[in-house]
């Protein structure tokens, strides 16, 4: 039911000059002297203020129930973005602050202000919509920075598709309008438990609703308070996510098999809660509470850390004190205050919910949270395995030097090495988890997939940590996640085959480098062409166009070998196309700067539900590749090779591997009651957050 009283929001106030102040900023002039010229002489380079790096904005660390507790209240360090508009809207994000409920705009907050400059923001309040812009603003802003960090360029929102034959880029496109150039948030879209990615009103809409009452325990929520979900750092990194990977992965909204969907929610939760490790405060105090076991879900209380061990607390019949009550441990538990408020006595959902059963993949098949949490558990146990392989380093270290590690609280020095550790370790897995996108098929993805993906990102990137690719492999099969398309579960079984170097073994089923000649875009005159790798911050619409078009044609030409339909009598629109395609600007391990592009090419063809009776409707079956492309390379000659294909990730629309893909993605469809209305439109076929988020 909606709350029909708006958020309070603070009176615009009207600046009087008067006119002694008038009259003082007049420069005074004797009668009968010429007023000087003002001065026209450029600044030396010394008096020139530099542009600020990054704008301070404070922010819940978690959420408002967290209250006082240690680092809940931050200040986190986002780029700066100049011309900032009040609302604030800049070049990725606009907030949009409309209460749908109430039918009122909040006045936008200015992070310009001079005074809110000098203070790192507005301090965090429930009651101040403007406080609530500069939040979603912020963990936005530092979420898609955390992705540009890890993937090395930076990031675009979803584009439409541009099936081949539609050859425009930009607003001439018929497809245009279905582009998202400007990802907008909406901090108070509805009043309702809920909020999600939503492509139609390009952006993120957030509710807010009333927590519970009537004897349901609000948890530390007043009952019937309002909550609003654009306060929890968890929701707002977790819906970024959904439209980052949009943005990344077109097709990974289109749920083919349970996993898509699944993938698409773990994937999120995994940002958010990864993104925990990086509040070092509240990840010291964490460690200090559970004695350095992180993945504990309850801390040690206040008063059972006096006088006795943090590993064997002490143990009383009832608590007496609001300090001898054992508290959840925030750091692997998503939205509490949210899931509290809704009557579930917890976080909304936890890293490690999922406890170690090859059987849990064949459970609840269609139920998206619950498959996506046992993708999450399966990550989470890999990353406490490393990070508990440090800490018994560290202890043993400890206890070498004469410390007592049963003691009832560890050392600062201790604390700290602790804290490092599981942070740095946070950091590499979250890059890894990110960069393992760019290794997935770009259709009917898998956690099977994704865990080749994994395997080979982290062979390809850093091949040093076999550690933690041992890690990820025992935790995915303990949670029944396997490969079918791999032969064998080894590290070498898993990582996706690389593509045979055509220059020096040109074999037949080899790729070729990706050149083709095709018309200037200019001129009009044909000449052979390479692919641009342009700039980090993206490529030109020339550069696109060229790229383009040499796709297409490679795509055309390697049909076959990709996995595609290569007969020559279908029309443009069947075809295959590129997708997307983006440069790739990382530092390797030793210091070296590797340039790769990442390409999906896709190809659809509509298969009717039943064969016999084609008016029942009919779904698109999509193949797909993602090559991953190296930079030109200097030959030993001194001349530069040409483009080189390094992988070839595909799913195949032909063959056996075709046949079963159809015969699987039909069932799911009928299962998921996707026959029902306009099959001819794809967009029937893409998946609704809103309603999968209902309910959270």
């Amino acid at each position: 039911m909606a709350d029909k009283r708006p958020i309070s929001s603070p009176r615009r106030k009207t600046v009087v000059r008067s006119r002694a102040g008038a009259a003082a900023s007049r420069k005074p002039r004797e009668a009968g002297v010429k007023a000087e010229a003002p001065t026209t002489a450029p600044k030396p380079p010394w008096m020139a203020i530099p542009e600020p790096r990054t704008r301070a904005l404070k922010v819940y660390a978690l959420d408002p129930s967290a209250g006082q507790y240690v680092g809940n209240v931050m200040t986190v360090r986002i780029r700066w973005e100049r011309n900032l508009r009040p609302g604030p809207i800049g070049p990725r994000f606009a907030v949009i602050d409309y209460d749908a409920a109430n039918r009122c705009y909040y006045p936008p907050v200015d992070l310009d202000d001079p005074r809110l400059l000098a203070e790192g923001g507005l301090d965090p309040s429930e009651s101040d919509p403007r406080f609530h812009q500069q939040m979603v603003y912020a963990v936005a802003s530092e979420t898609v920075e955390k992705f540009e960090s890890a993937l090395g360029r930076t990031i675009h929102w979803r584009r439409a598709e541009r099936p081949p034959g539609d050859d425009t880029q930009g607003s001439s496109s018929a497809h245009a309008a279905d582009d998202i150039w400007v990802l907008k948030l909406f901090p108070h879209a509805m009043a309702q438990p809920n909020a999600f990615y939503c492509r139609e009103a390009h952006g993120i809409l957030f509710g807010y609703f009333r927590a519970a009452e009537g004897g349901t325990d609000p948890g530390r929520n007043l009952p019937g308070q309002r909550v609003f979900t654009c306060l929890s750092h968890d929701i707002i990194a977790h819906e970024v996510t959904h439209a980052v990977i949009d943005g990344i992965r077109a097709f990974f909204t289109e749920p083919t098999n349970p996993d898509v969907l699944a993938f698409h929610e773990a994937f999120a939760d995994l940002t958010a809660l990864f993104l925990h490790f990086s509040h070092k405060e509240a990840l010291r105090d964490t460690i200090r509470r559970t004695g350095g076991r992180l993945h504990a879900f309850e801390l040690a209380p206040e008063a059972a850390t006096v006088g006795t061990s943090v590993a064997r607390p002490r143990a009383t019949a009832k608590p007496r004190l609001t300090d001898e009550i054992r508290a959840r441990n925030p750091l692997i538990e998503l939205a509490q205050q949210f899931g509290e408020a809704s009557g579930m006595g917890r976080g909304l959902r936890g890293a490690l919910d999922i406890p170690p059963d090859p059987t849990a993949m064949r459970t609840r098949v269609d139920d998206a949270h619950f498959r996506g949490s046992i993708l999450v558990a399966a990550v989470f146990d890999a990353y406490f395995a490393t990070y508990l392989r440090a800490a018994a380093h560290l202890f043993r270290i400890y206890r070498a030097g004469g410390g007592n590690a049963d003691a009832s609280e560890l050392p600062a020095p201790l604390a700290d090495a602790l804290c490092d550790a599981a942070s740095k370790a946070a950091d590499e897995f979250f890059q890894l988890c990110a960069r393992a996108l760019d290794y997935c098929p770009p259709v009917d993805l898998t956690f099977g997939d994704y865990l080749r993906a994994l395997v080979t990102a982290s062979t390809d990137l850093r091949p040093e940590q076999r550690d933690v690719r041992q890690a990820l492999m025992q935790s995915f099969r303990a949670r029944g996640i396997l490969a079918d398309s791999a032969s064998f579960f080894s590290e070498d079984a898993l990582v996706w085959p690389r593509v045979a170097d055509w220059t020096h073994d040109p074999v037949p089923d080899a790729l070729p480098p990706v050149v083709a000649t095709i018309a200037d875009p200019r001129t009009g005159v044909l000449a052979t062409r390479e692919l641009v790798f342009g700039h980090p911050d993206g490529l030109t619409k020339v550069e696109k166009d060229v790229n383009g078009a040499i796709l297409r044609q490679y795509a055309r030409e390697n049909a076959a070998r990709l996995g595609f339909d290569a007969d020559p009598r279908l029309a443009p629109p069947a075809q295959p196309y590129p997708a997307s395609f983006h440069p790739v600007f990382r530092v390797t391990t030793d210091g070296r700067l590797r340039i790769d592009m990442v390409i999906e090419l896709v190809q659809t063809r509509r298969v009717p539900f039943d064969a016999d009776s084609p008016a029942a409707g009919s779904f698109p079956l999509r193949a797909g590749a993602t090559l991953i492309v190296a930079a030109p390379a200097r030959e030993a000659d001194g001349i530069y090779g040409p483009p080189r294909v390094r992988f070839a990730i595909a799913k195949r629309i032909t063959g056996d591997e075709g046949n079963t893909r159809e015969a699987r993605q039909r069932a799911y469809a009928l299962a998921m009651g996707l026959m029902n209305g306009d099959t001819d439109d794809d967009r029937h076929f893409q998946v609704d957050f809103g309603l999968v988020h209902l309910g959270m």
